[in-house]
């Protein structure tokens, strides 16, 4: 029998090797895949995103986590294709006009992706005209903008201001994150929710959706 649960905590310790070894395993002996993501794959990374809020894991593991949860993917993808799972939800995530910061944004992706969404990266420096043509492209449940910087946190309210003018607000969520962001500032330009950390972004994400 596949040991899932080996599968997990060779993703918590970021282990690629044993991660992809264990997973394909789980594939050669027939396991379905969508337990092979939830109870092996996600179910490590839930754990990480957990070590993370509590300050017992740090930015590098989480990304090395990250890493080894990627490899494992990457071995099961054909097979996702075939056999018609939906991801939880479709996201768009971006950092904000003017603003160049990618590592809590890519954080926020991998934690997002590890929560079994599909992500789509618009990257850096993203303005608001852009992230409006990703929602009517895209048509993703979600919109993520970050901002790590308190001079570019006023294009978070230029987006939400063009989805409005665009007429496709009320289709998409839109959560926000980054260092200097706040709830009662996410409250003030009318954002769906904040999220303090990478790991409460999925939780975030999950409330928004339900």
């Amino acid at each position: 029998m596949a040991d899932l649960q080996a599968l997990a905590e060779a993703v918590i310790a970021g282990n690629r090797d044993e991660t992809v070894r264990l997973t394909q395993a789980a594939v050669d002996e027939g396991v379905d895949v969508q337990d092979i993501i939830n109870q092996g794959l996600i179910a490590g990374m839930n754990v990480v995103g957990e070590k993370f809020k509590n300050n017992e894991f740090y930015v590098p593991e989480v990304l090395i986590a990250a890493r080894a949860m990627h490899a494992g993917m990457d071995v099961i993808k054909p097979l996702i294709a075939e056999s018609d799972i939906q991801p939880r939800g479709r996201i768009v995530i971006g950092t904000v006009k003017g603003d160049l910061h990618d590592i809590g944004k890519n954080l926020v992706k991998m934690m997002l992706e590890g929560g079994g969404y599909e992500v789509i990266d618009l990257e850096v420096d993203v303005p608001p005209e852009k992230f409006v043509e990703a929602v009517n492209e895209q048509a993703p449940q979600i919109l993520a903008l970050s901002a790590l910087l308190t001079t570019t946190m006023p294009a978070m309210k230029d987006t939400i201001d063009a989805l409005s003018d665009a007429g496709v607000r009320d289709k998409v969520k839109v959560m926000i994150g980054g260092a200097p962001v706040t709830q009662s500032y996410a409250d003030e330009i009318g954002a769906d929710g904040y999220a303090p950390d990478a790991a409460s972004a999925v939780d975030l994400a999950n409330s928004l959706l339900n």
